[in-house]
């Protein structure tokens, strides 16, 4: 299977999905942790509590708090 499989899932505090940022789409698991890696920061600016990796559409990995509180 190629493509875009790997998608980054943003929340609020509250837990609730928020529709911006976008998360571009990986080919790869790896492509999309150092993507986070590199970008959490202005991510989180942008109101983003926690970050959630989506594999097809369900999650892979516990959520990734990207602020404090």
């Amino acid at each position: 299977m190629s493509g875009p499989q790997w998608t980054w899932q943003f929340l609020a505090a509250d837990d609730a999905e928020v529709d911006r940022p976008v998360s571009p789409a990986f080919t790869s698991r790896f492509d999309a942790e150092a993507w986070i890696g590199e970008h959490w920061r202005a991510v989180a600016g942008e109101g983003v509590a926690t970050a959630r990796l989506l594999h097809l559409g369900a999650a892979v990995a516990p959520a990734l708090p990207l602020r404090k509180g």
